[in-house]
């Protein structure tokens, strides 16, 4: 296993991490066995990443032991947010066949929190996710974590977050507070939905409290988790 030492992607205030708390809460009532979990997002820009490794750095913080995997094989930003201070292997040496397993699991400098990055970006994207190699390994880790959170593309431009789902125990969809339209978002669930993935509920993110007297007055009421972030 490699050991990388990260920068966290962001500080936060009260209110944000309050809000990753609840939504690591709410991921918990769930039931015990969701335990893999796929992130997507409709469009690029709407935070997903920030979002799945903050949740995963919550989770890990609260005691439980997670695996975060960057499986957004087009075009991570992870690597680079995180500073990682070192080179690593990724997840598509793996898929590929040129590394073990065991070679490109990261062991992280915050505690519980494992990681897997993408690697270089493949000429096959789709179909090493939709691999059964990559199905079998997911499977396989699930044994060793009581999370995994799984970062995927944004389903809006691409299939490989259902692709991803159809191997996890649910899906969660971060949406950008006035990005998108809600038959555009609609349409995203519908094509989750046909791949049988359970839908665990969406995160509304980079919604501007300062300005919106109606969540500033009523957030953290809700089962969805608004932040401001």
């Amino acid at each position: 296993m490699q050991t990388v030492n990260l920068e966290k992607i962001e500080s936060y205030n009260f209110r944000s991490t309050e809000a990753y708390n609840a939504i690591r809460t709410n991921i918990q009532f769930c039931g015990k066995d969701i335990k893999i979990i796929c992130i997507t997002s409709s469009i690029p820009g709407e935070g997903k990443t920030v979002v799945s490794f903050s949740l995963a750095t919550s989770m890990a913080e609260s005691g439980k032991k997670v695996l975060f995997i960057d499986a957004d094989l087009r075009k991570s930003i992870l690597i680079s947010r995180l500073k990682a201070d070192s080179a690593v292997l990724g997840l598509t040496h793996y898929l590929s066949g040129l590394n073990g397993l065991e070679d490109v699991l990261c062991q992280t400098n915050i505690e519980n929190l494992d990681l897997i990055f993408t690697g270089p970006i493949p000429p096959n994207p789709s179909d090493l996710l939709d691999s059964e190699m990559f199905r079998e390994m997911v499977a396989s880790l699930k044994a060793s974590y009581d999370y995994i959170i799984i970062d995927t593309p944004p389903l809006g431009a691409v299939i490989d977050s259902a692709n991803v789902a159809k191997c996890c125990d649910g899906v969660v969809v971060v949406i950008q507070a006035n990005a998108i339209s809600y038959k555009f978002a609609q349409r995203i669930i519908k094509q989750l939905e046909k791949g049988s993935c359970k839908i665990l509920g969406a995160i509304l993110n980079k919604v501007e409290l300062k300005n919106n007297k109606y969540y500033g007055k009523y957030y953290g009421n809700y089962y969805k988790t608004y932040t401001d972030k």
